[in-house]
This record gives C-alpha cells, sequence and structure tokens, in this order.
C-alpha cells in the first residue's frame, strides 16, 4: 500500500510539474531577423504548452562564431544552405530523427537532396529565395537592370548593401563577370577594390534592408527577395529586380544543433513548421517561397505566383548556390575585413 501511495505521488508530480523547477519547458530558437512570426510561435506554444524564446543574427558567419564560441542553449538554428554544409563539417549538428517528423513527406523533392545535405540528415527547408535589388520606382529612374547602379555616384549615400560578406562581396563578383564561388585570390582582391571604391557611396550595410525602404532613409538597397516584398506592402512604389549579371539564390534551412536542450521538442517544432496551412504562415510572413507544394493552397493567388518568389527558368539560369570554399575562406574573410576597415 505504501509502495503504491508513493507511486501515485510521483507520478501526480510529474503531471502537475513536468520539469525540475516547475515551469514549462523553453524551445530556444536563433534564427534572422523577422523570420518567425508571432501567429507561428503563439500557435506552437499553444498546442504544446511550451515557451518560444527567439533570439536573432544578422549573417550565416555570426551564427558560426557564435556556436564555435561555447554557445549551448540553442534547440533550433537557421543557416543558409552553404553554411548547413560548414557546420555538418564542424560537427555541430544533431542527426534528426525522421520518425518524430512524419510531415517531412510534405517537402516538395525541389529542395532535398541539396549539395550541402545530400540525405537531409541534418536540415530540412524552411524557405527560399534570391538576392538583388530593391529600389524606389518613384524615385530611382530608369529602372535598374545591373548591379553597377550601385556604384553610380548619383546615388551617393541613398543605398545600403547587405551586411553580409560572402552576398556583398559576391554581388561585386558577379558585376564583374565572375562567380560568387570563386576560389581565384586575384578575382577576389578585384571584386574587394571594387567593394572599397564604393564604399564612399554607401549610406549603410545592413542585412535588414526592409527597415531602411520603408522609412525612405534609402532609395535603393542590395537585399534578399522577402525584405524588399515586405517592405513593397507598406511603400507600394518598391521594386525588385534580380541583376542582369546574375545573383544568388539560397534555401535557408531548419537545423538542430548538437548541444540542443531540447531535441524531442525542437523534432516536434521542425514537424510542425512542415504542416500545409503552418508552411503557409511562414511564406506570407516571411516573403520568400514556399518549399511545401500544398502550402500553395493556403495562400492568396499574389504570392502563390509571384515572378519573383518563383522566378522564371530564364531567371533560375543566372542564378548560383553560394558554396562553403573551404580553406579558401580566409581570403574571402580576410577581403571583408579590409573593406570594412576603410
Amino acid at each position: 500500500m505504501r509502495h503504491r501511495y508513493t507511486l501515485c505521488v510521483l507520478i501526480l508530480v510529474a503531471l502537475f510539474i513536468g520539469n525540475s523547477d516547475g515551469q514549462k519547458k523553453q524551445l530556444n530558437v536563433f534564427t534572422w531577423a523577422g523570420y518567425v512570426s508571432d501567429d507561428i510561435r503563439e500557435g506552437f506554444e499553444k498546442e504544446y504548452g511550451v515557451n518560444v524564446l527567439i533570439d536573432t543574427y544578422a549573417s550565416n558567419e555570426d551564427l558560426l562564431a557564435k556556436l564555435l564560441a561555447g554557445a549551448t542553449g540553442y534547440d533550433i538554428i537557421m543557416p543558409s544552405d552553404y553554411m548547413v554544409s560548414i557546420l555538418i563539417k564542424q560537427n555541430l549538428l544533431a542527426e534528426l530523427n525522421r520518425d518524430n517528423i512524419p510531415n517531412f513527406q510534405n517537402i516538395s523533392p525541389l529542395f532535398l537532396g541539396k549539395y550541402f545535405d545530400a540525405e537531409n540528415r541534418y536540415s530540412i527547408p524552411y524557405t527560399f529565395g534570391t538576392a538583388g535589388i530593391a529600389y524606389d520606382s518613384s524615385v530611382v529612374t530608369p529602372a535598374p537592370d545591373s548591379w553597377t547602379v550601385l556604384w553610380d555616384t548619383q546615388y551617393k549615400n541613398q543605398f545600403s548593401m547587405l551586411d553580409d560578406q560572402r552576398e556583398t562581396i559576391g554581388a561585386a563578383l558577379k558585376m564583374l563577370g565572375y562567380s560568387l564561388n570563386t576560389t581565384d585570390p586575384n578575382k577576389i582582391k578585384a571584386a574587394k577594390e571594387k567593394l572599397i571604391d564604393q564604399k564612399p557611396l554607401v549610406k549603410q550595410y545592413k542585412s535588414e534592408a526592409e527597415e531602411l525602404l520603408i522609412a525612405g532613409d534609402v532609395v535603393m538597397a542590395h537585399c534578399w527577395s522577402g525584405d524588399a516584398f515586405r517592405a513593397t506592402e507598406t511603400r507600394p512604389t518598391i521594386r525588385y529586380v534580380i541583376p542582369k549579371e546574375g545573383s544568388s539564390q539560397f534555401i535557408d534551412a531548419v537545423c538542430i544543433p548538437k548541444s540542443a536542450p531540447h531535441k524531442a521538442l525542437a523534432e516536434q517544432f521542425l514537424n510542425y513548421l512542415l504542416r500545409p496551412e503552418v508552411n503557409a504562415k511562414i511564406t506570407a510572413f516571411t516573403k520568400y517561397g514556399t518549399c511545401v507544394p500544398t502550402a500553395k493552397e493556403h495562400l492568396p493567388e499574389h504570392l502563390r505566383e509571384h515572378k519573383f518568389i518563383y522566378p522564371p527558368a530564364e531567371v533560375l539560369e543566372s542564378l548560383e548556390w553560394l558554396k562553403d570554399p573551404g580553406d579558401f575562406t580566409r581570403h574571402y574573410n580576410r577581403a571583408w575585413e579590409e573593406i570594412k576597415a576603410k
């Protein structure tokens, strides 16, 4: 009888307290600014009885630096494609248990098996998008079609560049006719010199270009496509172009760090994100493309058929994936440090 009483007490403690500290479990998400909506966060909190805490970073390199410095409290991170491959090499990611993510079947095969995680053992796709130029069509005429507009002296102090070494060096590389992934030191040097020449014209290096565009602080911005489309909702004269020289395309992924304190809960979050109705909310909020085809059924027509969210074939042919250059990364790092130091 005493043993039965003790067992009942233990069960009650487990039910009513749950955690040893008597508090709700907390899912810690480290992601890009403006990437997880309150609607998605609150929906998961309500359904699973947890708290979701969101912290943000401005670039993939910031994410990597924090993890390499020993940050161990994050359950969810959202690196871009090339950074996924780096994190795998650094042994910083946990393998996913697909049994806990049955909604994985909802992902389009078009976004699986990519170079950065060929078997999707460590990542699921969150969104996809491009980098290009957003501009205010009421001020910038004619409409730009080339990266060279960001070196035009008439727009001095009226445009921003991404605070992202691979994207910004990449823009200069593409303008010069080179690959985003070059491993030629002379080509990196040429791009660096172009960006140093450009620097007196740049109002700000900022990854969250949406804020600058909406406020009218800039009339052009080197930015990611979602920022441009979100800015258009508030300032309808904003347009977006992928320059004729080409640009980058990306898949932002969702991963679980190897040090995640709540891995099972993190996998529940991944499964939640892959529900069509939830995944549609990601596109509606971020204005990036969905990787779940059935999510489109929950989107308004202008987001289902948007020509820059889902670029036509001729534009796709001009786009490159940013890839991990391995040991050559030090050349990109050094060039970026010299650009920012000027």
